[in-house]
């Protein structure tokens, strides 16, 4: 079954790389307890800080956007990146609600 959500971020991402923009597709890969979206979820950033799609909530993805633009920044290809309830920094990023998530950064051209 296709997701009609996926397939606008994909397509905007497309059109992003067709203005020269450098883009990062995260996908989350994997989640432990509490996740306010599943495996699969797709968020795209591109060089400026524009982004579309959701991966979690509105902290964590805040982190996710400065990990993708430093992915950018230092022309690497992919990172893999964890937010954990046991990080000093959960209460931060929002992850109180005692979840973790996993997420594959990757350029894409």
């Amino acid at each position: 079954m296709k997701n009609s959500f996926d397939e606008k971020v994909l397509e905007e991402a497309k059109d992003w790389i067709s203005l020269d923009r450098k883009v990062v597709l995260a996908t989350v890969i994997q989640t432990w307890g509490s996740s306010p979206r599943p495996i699969g979820s797709r968020m795209i950033i591109n060089d400026k800080g524009d982004f579309s799609g959701s991966v979690s909530g509105g902290c964590v993805e805040t982190a996710v956007v400065r990990e993708c633009l430093g992915l950018i920044k230092e022309n690497k290809k992919f990172k893999k990146i964890e937010f954990r309830v046991s990080d000093e920094s959960a209460w931060e990023i929002g992850l109180a609600c005692g979840g973790e998530i996993a997420l594959f950064l990757e350029q894409i051209t």
